[in-house]
């Protein structure tokens, strides 16, 4: 704990003199009676009377320091902790475009690829993770990051409606969306850098293609883990017609070739995934690469606990001044 104003601790200083004075004050002017003799009450206890005429003077101890006390702000400290683990740099790469809306995954594959990528993320607290998502166009999500709750609350919001709206470019420009991963892994001083790229199309958008970005991640030493997301030959896709849903067999095209020239030219590996139980398995088998050590910093926020003193200072006064007024009356 830290004092904000650690000077009005220096108040504390005073109540030195004030339990002086109070032990030679009543040691000094005692109230007294002349008796013809006190042999009757030389065996007698003294009543807790007795003893409770202290009290006040305590209670106004405990009053005062707990209100220098407060005066003085106590603060719990920041904290700076910092500790080694082993982790990994890994950037997520997810195609949002409306093809991921297809029902051959459950309950459709941008939901499934999401759940089991929030589960990989909470196997894998040490690692810096970050994500970005694709359809026409590239951005990012999320930069890399161990605070896995900010994370995990921006993946779990994560759907094809910024491309519905018409806010995102409809399509699939995988390697815009590779391109942006990489700019946020070229950095990294991580022995391992790894992107997971997943996708249920073919590169149709964007002005770099799968291979040129491809090229840029090797030169950066980043590996490429391409999964490709689809049933073979066609899948269900939702329709909105006269008000009702309709379901429609689109034809599934993959350029798996493609992603599999990305991952072999990046030293990774390509995946295929045609259903959610395999989807797993990928993100399984992609769990147990390699890690390195590297530092991360933890930090605590500062909080305010003059309130305690504050309270203590005021239940003594009242306490105080019920027993001036009771057990303590004196009459003039």
């Amino acid at each position: 704990m830290e004092f904000q104003n650690p000077y009005y601790l220096l108040l504390l200083l005073l109540l030195v003199p004030y339990v002086a004075w109070y032990v030679l004050r009543y040691s000094g002017t005692t109230p007294s009676i002349r008796v013809s003799t006190t042999t009757a009450y030389a065996h007698l206890p003294r009543t807790w009377r007795v003893w409770l005429t202290h009290a006040p003077f305590l209670l106004n101890i405990i009053i005062f320091a707990s209100a220098v006390l407060a005066l003085a702000r106590p603060q719990t400290s920041d904290s700076w902790s910092n500790r080694n683990v082993e982790g990994i740099d890994i950037m997520l790469c997810m195609d949002i475009s409306t093809s991921m809306l297809s029902e051959d995954l459950k309950p459709n594959r941008v939901q499934a690829a999401r759940n089991v990528a929030l589960e990989f993320i909470s196997s894998r607290p040490d690692d810096n993770i970050g994500l970005t998502v694709f359809a026409g166009e590239a951005y990012t999500q999320c930069p890399m990051t161990t605070d896995h709750a900010v994370l995990v609350n921006l993946l779990s919001g994560l759907d094809c409606n910024m491309v519905m709206n018409g806010m995102l470019e409809d399509g699939t420009a995988i390697g815009m969306g590779l391109a942006n991963a990489v700019t946020r892994l070229k950095d990294s001083k991580a022995k391992s850098k790894v992107i997971i790229l997943l996708t249920d199309g073919t590169n149709n958008r964007g002005d770099i293609s799968p291979n040129m970005a491809a090229d840029i991640a090797k030169s950066f030493g980043i590996r490429v883990y391409t999964v490709a997301v689809g049933t073979n030959g066609t899948a269900p896709y939702p329709m909105i017609v006269g008000g009702r849903r309709e379901y429609i067999n689109i034809p599934v095209e993959i350029d798996t070739k493609t992603l599999s020239q990305i991952a072999t030219t990046t030293g990774g590996d390509t995946y295929r995934a045609t259903n959610t139980r395999r989807l797993h398995q990928v993100y399984q088998e992609i769990d147990k690469l390699e890690k390195t050590k590297f530092s991360v910093k933890k930090y605590s926020k500062r909080y305010e606990a003059y309130q305690m003193y504050a309270i203590i200072a005021v239940i003594a006064s009242l306490v105080e001044i019920l027993l001036r007024a009771t057990l303590l009356k004196r009459i003039p």
